[in-house]
């Protein structure tokens, strides 16, 4: 790894990671562009407002920003085994949604939750191996220490959550990357001021990058889709980082949006599906169809409407958490 080549001179980090941001950006835009030909076509979506407007598109842009993201930080960065072991993850997740996109027939929810289990039982077991179980449960800092084996299986709890209402989301042109910028953003504020750990600072900013390059063809009106090669990845990555900020609480206020948007479907499907219990009839889900169906928002002001609402509410509570 270049990093371990340059040793420890602060100033010729600084450049690394200028380098591994820079090469974040370009790699993603020249490659999308002379491969999003290769990728997968979108079939459409029958059921999803303006569902039939993705038919033919490139879909699974998510393998080029993903790996993009994992090459520039493992070669670049100076990445410790726990680091290493969340980058193979990142990459089970971009994979197996690539290959669902892929797919002539799309898999099925057991096959996918049963994949996200062991992606998520191996993140969180990497987690309590090099970290403290301590849990901070209030903005005052207020902690608990939980048994290693109750941190993992709420951990998992977390991940499968943040991998599926990620993946809900992604629905709407540029929406689910313009929210997962805002979220990691806050994690930078979050790693940068509490926890005072570069080294992910770098990988968050990187991941941004990405994003950033793959919304230059994904702003409304898309010339691609990131697929479920992305929006599982980008959902992972957010759980890590909760997980290792020593917060994990974090992921609902700065992931509120994705919560809002992906998970009240998700829990109104699996309510009348075990329980039989039928919930917001009146309510289509995920919610951005529901703003552009049943209140009339266009595409782009359903993006703009929920990134303010996720920007107001993560600068209001990282302002409340940094300012203490």
């Amino acid at each position: 790894m270049i990093s371990y080549l340059l040793g420890s001179d602060a100033d010729a980090y600084r450049y690394l990671v200028l380098l591994c941001l820079t090469c974040s950006f370009l790699l993603t835009v020249v490659l999308l562009k002379v491969l999003q030909a290769s990728l997968p076509k979108d079939g459409g979506r029958a059921f999803a407002v303006n569902g039939a407007l993705s038919q033919g598109k490139p879909r699974g842009a998510g393998i080029v920003f993903i790996l993009v993201h994992i090459l520039v930080v493992l070669v670049l960065l100076p990445v410790d085994r726990e680091l290493i072991i969340y980058m193979i993850m990142l990459l089970a997740a971009m994979l197996s949604g690539y290959l669902d996109d892929a797919s002539k027939t799309p898999w099925g929810e057991y096959k996918k939750g049963i994949i996200d289990f062991i992606i998520a039982l191996v993140v969180s077991l990497t987690y309590v191996n090099f970290n403290s179980t301590k849990l901070v449960i209030a903005i005052n800092g207020a902690s608990i220490t939980l048994h290693p084996a109750v941190y993992v299986v709420l951990a998992v709890i977390l991940i499968w959550a943040s991998i599926n209402v990620v993946n809900c989301t992604d629905g709407v042109d540029g929406l689910s990357g313009t929210l997962a910028i805002v979220t990691l953003i806050s994690f930078y504020v979050v790693f940068s001021r509490i926890c005072g750990n570069l080294l992910y600072c770098a990988v968050i900013l990187s991941f941004v990058l990405c994003l950033i390059g793959y919304l230059w063809y994904n702003a409304s009106p898309s010339k691609l889709l990131m697929g479920d090669a992305g929006s599982r990845a980008i959902g992972l990555f957010i759980a890590i980082l909760s997980l290792k900020s020593g917060r994990p609480l974090l992921f609902i206020p700065l992931a509120f949006v994705f919560i809002m948007d992906g998970g009240l479907g998700l829990i109104k499907v699996a309510l009348l599906r075990f329980l039989k219990i039928r919930i917001l009839k009146n309510t289509r889900t995920p919610l951005h169809d529901h703003a552009r169906k049943k209140i009339g928002w266009s595409d782009t002001q359903t993006v703009y409407r929920f990134t303010i609402i996720a920007t107001a509410i993560c600068m209001a509570y990282l302002y409340v958490i940094t300012a203490l």
